[in-house]
């Protein structure tokens, strides 16, 4: 447990402390957060707990703060004061911070990380585009997004799973199909009308031509349906291929690749409907099957098979989550774009109407996003003159960059992505200013290994942390002394973005100290107290990269 956990607690138990012995009453006391006061003469944490509590237990909140201040005798605590109307600054004993600061060098590779989440298995399904075509900037920041997450719950303690639902059954793999076959057509030769919902883009030609080039008018003389269904199979097989590699090439990558095809062939589309039937949430109107949604907070009942009796994509939609229950999943996020914000109610009713709880599903809600160049909206590909691809995005600024821009904002945001800052090797581009203090870091300890002093061997047994005195060395201490529960928040709030900004503000105040601080030429034990220092820095930022699925490079 960091300090600040340590803190949290001792307040919470000095509280129920207060409430034990009637000094003063609530039911529910407010949470407990902790904050670093912007100046060092207010302490080391404050908290304005007392404060959040004073109208539940309906007295004065700095008489609140002297009952909590009473009951904490903890050994690494100076003291506790009260401040204005009810805070409590805390001030830790100098060792503290020291303490932690070798705790940081012993945990290695593994700091930061910790057993908030308890292990609770969670399924995250993200980016389950349909196979249909090359992903879009928009699938970018699902991916981007999605990823970390998984990074990030799994470093606080949940057991994450992965997932991409493949769109493999349908109309739009049915449209894929006839495109392809247009296109096919048309380069042997054939005059055709395009469908009217077919696919346009470049990518779709490139696939009849590939199909000719191997097979040449093979199937120019197969009834249509054949050709049709043929034509589906080579394009699915091949777009899927190339979306994995795309995602890959990106950085991400799925535990379970879960077809929707699937639920069809085995008979578990049917069976969820006639689960609803026998249950009595789906009646029979005008000969179609009907769900009993509005009787669990949707707006109107649903149709899930139509009077001809084709399931609609909600009743696959239904047994695809009742899969995903039926795996033992504690909790289920789905990442989806912003079109689907009204599909939610539905799947949630249709969750409760078989006797799950439809707070187990949490729905996140991706917002648009907005590439500039130049100042100015970039809309299409120069290349396509389609929409711009999240190849051509990271061709163009790199993929760390691409990633890092797609999450350091919170999704609920539209973001605007700026290309040129994205590609700029400026202290203004976030990325580069990350990676830039990570490399300066590594190349300090080069220097230092070069000038003779092997320093492995040194921090090994160095004990006099102490000798850190200056207040930005204090300070960077807090900071990455902060960095275990920065990744517990974040991950009860699903929210990597708080990482990239976390990044960011340590990697400001390593340069503060960079320009403030020598450590070559130095008295010998403050020279390696500063290199712990600076290496429990390389530390936190690789691990909060990683997280991010961002690099951490040695060199720049």
């Amino acid at each position: 447990m960091d300090i600040k956990q340590k803190l949290i607690a001792a307040i919470g138990q000095a509280a129920d402390k207060a409430i034990a012995e009637n000094v003063f009453s609530a039911d529910q006391l407010p949470e407990i957060a902790l904050e670093v006061p912007p100046q060092k003469e207010f302490g080391d944490y404050a908290t304005n707990f007392a404060m959040q509590s004073a109208k539940r237990a309906k007295m004065n909140p700095r008489m609140i703060a002297q009952a909590i201040i009473d009951r904490i005798n903890e050994p690494w605590l100076e003291k506790a004061v009260i401040a204005g109307p009810g805070f409590i600054n805390f001030y830790l004993k100098a060792d503290v911070l020291y303490q932690e600061l070798a705790v940081i060098l012993a945990a290695g590779d593994t700091f930061g990380q910790s057993n908030a989440g308890q292990g609770e298995r969670v399924q995250v399904e993200f980016v389950s585009a349909n196979p249909t075509g090359p992903l879009h900037v928009g699938h970018g920041r699902g991916a981007a997004f999605g990823s970390a997450l998984v990074n990030l719950l799994r470093a606080a303690g949940y057991n994450v799973e992965a997932e991409y639902y493949i769109n493999d059954a349908g109309n739009q793999i049915d449209n894929l199909a006839a495109s392809v076959n247009a296109r096919y057509l048309e380069l042997l030769g054939k005059t055709v009308e395009f469908p009217e919902d077919g696919y346009h883009g470049r990518d779709i030609i490139d696939t009849a031509k590939r199909i000719i080039d191997r097979h040449g008018d093979k199937y120019m003389n197969l009834p249509e349906a054949e050709r049709l269904a043929t034509f589906k199979e080579l394009a699915l097989k091949e777009k899927l291929a190339a979306l994995k590699e795309d995602l890959e090439h990106f950085g991400v990558t799925f535990d379970v690749w879960f077809s929707e095809r699937t639920l069809h062939n085995n008979g578990a589309v049917r069976a969820t409907c006639e689960l609803l039937q026998g249950n009595g949430n789906i009646y029979d109107k005008d000969g179609a099957l009907w769900l009993k949604s509005t009787a669990y907070g949707d707006d109107k009942d649903r149709v899930v098979i139509r009077d001809n009796g084709v399931p609609t994509y909600l009743a696959a939609d239904i047994a695809y989550h009742r899969n995903k229950f039926e795996r033992g999943f504690d909790r289920v996020i789905n990442i989806w774009g912003a079109d689907h914000h009204g599909y939610i109610s539905r799947v949630k009713a249709a969750i409760a109407a078989m006797g799950y709880q439809p707070d187990h599903l949490e729905v996140l809600i991706l917002q648009m996003v907005s590439l500039y160049q130049n100042g100015e909206l970039v809309k299409m590909s120069k290349r396509t003159g389609q929409g711009v691809t999240l190849n051509e995005l990271i061709e163009e600024v790199g993929r760390d960059a691409a990633r890092f821009f797609f999450i350091m904002r919170s999704i609920d945001s539209q973001l605007d992505f700026d290309l040129d800052l994205a590609k700029s090797s400026s202290n203004d581009n976030p990325v580069y200013y990350i990676q830039y203090a990570h490399a300066r870091i590594c190349s300090i300890l080069r220097q230092v290994e070069e000038a003779g002093l092997d320093v492995a061997n040194k921090l090994a047994g160095f004990r006099r942390l102490e000798v850190l005195t200056e207040q930005i060395e204090v300070d960077l201490i807090k900071k990455m002394a902060m960095f275990p529960e920065e990744i517990a928040s974040a991950a009860r709030e699903r929210a990597p973005h708080r990482i990239a900004r976390y990044a960011h503000e340590l990697a400001g105040m390593f340069h503060t100290f960079y320009n403030q601080c020598r450590i070559m030429g130095v008295d010998p034990e403050l020279q390696v107290a500063r290199l712990a220092l600076v290496t429990a820095v390389r530390t936190t930022i690789r691990q909060a990269l990683s997280v991010l699925g961002v690099a951490a490079p040695d060199k720049m």
